[in-house]
């Protein structure tokens, strides 16, 4: 259902993703935990195409939500 390919993601020269990966079955629950600043936040709105991401790829039921920028 959702699919994470190698996604990074920098503001300025800080990354914020580091190339992550997962995939989500339909009807699976998942926790994306860690401490603050970890880019918890910034995964959601990748995922959700609220935010835009360097490298990688994200497919949500086949359709892929964003593009590199």
């Amino acid at each position: 259902m959702i699919e994470i390919r190698q996604l990074s993601k920098w503001y300025g020269e800080t990354r914020v993703l580091a190339e992550c990966s997962t995939s989500v079955a339909k009807g699976e629950v998942v926790v994306v935990c860690g401490p603050s600043g970890s880019g918890k936040s910034t995964l959601i709105k990748c995922v959700n195409g609220l935010e835009a991401f360097q490298e990688g790829e994200v497919i949500v039921d086949g359709v892929s939500v964003g593009a590199p920028a």
